[in-house]
């Protein structure tokens, strides 16, 4: 692999985090990781009927209550973040 192969794929890498939230970036903790994966997997529910219709069947609700059920999720889907420690 040459230099200029690194940069590419390096430039392309950062093109694709400043367009997409989602693919994370250096300083991505693991709670905001999570978060991202837990809202991606809701909006994927959501905007999937026939996966939104299984989820319904199976908890035995409506679709129109597990939808909302869902997007109530979304807010906080791992709780509430940690603590941060301060290096100073």
């Amino acid at each position: 692999m040459q230099a200029s192969d690194r940069f590419n794929i390096n430039s392309q890498l950062e093109h694709l985090q400043a367009k997409y939230v989602g693919t994370g970036h250096a300083d991505l903790n693991r709670f905001e990781w999570a978060v991202n994966i837990q809202r991606d997997s809701y909006a994927s529910y959501t905007g999937h009927y026939p996966l939104l219709a299984f989820f319904s069947v199976a908890e035995n609700e409506s679709i129109g209550r597990e939808r909302y059920n869902f997007m109530q999720k979304m807010l906080l889907p791992c709780g509430l973040p940690p603590e941060r420690e301060d290096d100073s």
